[in-house]
């Protein structure tokens, strides 16, 4: 903490219990400025109630207000950052009031203060746990789907292919009515009968010849 006038400097240690969502403000000056102090603190969270203490003892001319958050994060993150700031030429001095606190209020400051804790010591537990538990069974099932579908897809088409009957096409047919068109038809065939049978004679020949040795001898 600062040093103010003539004290020792010191360091103060806030824990769960000290801390809370109630804030009291002091030395604000007294202009009727509440809604302007209650748009300051409405930018770090929610703000539920902001009053002014009539009843608090205060310096001359300043005003003490009673501000209520809906979180007590919020409330410690607002007195991290207003602390000490300059509001219309005065600095405020912020402190929180846990005496004001409810039962269920200090029950749930530390039932969220206990889950802050478990959330840093075991970051990402939950989130793999819950991606886990919730990707595992729909991603295998469609893939089992699919190598049955391809399995079956792969079989049937090879079965289709050998049912369908090969339609030979005989060649002394005559399938135009035009005789030049027939006779050129016939002399292809008769090529590709040529081509057919030189390639079959060449195939039943003889063994190709051994590859010759050099058995000169090298200077």
């Amino acid at each position: 903490m600062r040093r103010y006038k003539d004290e020792p400097p010191a360091v103060r240690v806030y824990t769960v219990c000290d801390e809370s969502r109630y804030l009291i403000v002091r030395n604000i000056p007294a202009l009727g400025c509440g809604d302007e102090l209650l748009k300051l603190f409405s930018s770090y969270g929610d703000v539920e109630e902001c009053k002014p203490m009539d009843a608090e003892d205060c310096e001359e001319f300043t005003d003490v207000y009673w501000i209520k958050f809906r979180l007590v994060s919020n409330s410690r993150f607002a007195k991290r950052k207003l602390d000490e700031y300059v509001f219309l030429g005065n600095r405020l001095k912020i402190s929180y009031a846990p005496n004001f606190e409810t039962l269920n209020d200090t029950k749930e400051k530390l039932e969220c203060r206990r889950n802050e804790v478990l959330a840093r010591l075991n970051p990402g537990r939950s989130k793999g746990s819950t991606a886990r538990n919730s990707g595992a069974p729909s991603s295998r099932q469609p893939q089992s789907i699919n190598s049955e579908q391809r399995v079956s897809a792969g079989l049937e088409v090879p079965s289709r292919v050998n049912n369908t009957p090969i339609t030979r096409v005989s060649s002394d047919k005559e399938y135009f009515p035009s005789q030049s068109m027939n006779q050129t038809v016939r002399f292809v065939r008769e090529k590709l009968d040529k081509i057919q049978s030189s390639g079959q004679q060449l195939q039943d020949g003889p063994a190709s010849k051994k590859t010759r040795i050099d058995n000169r001898r090298r200077i």
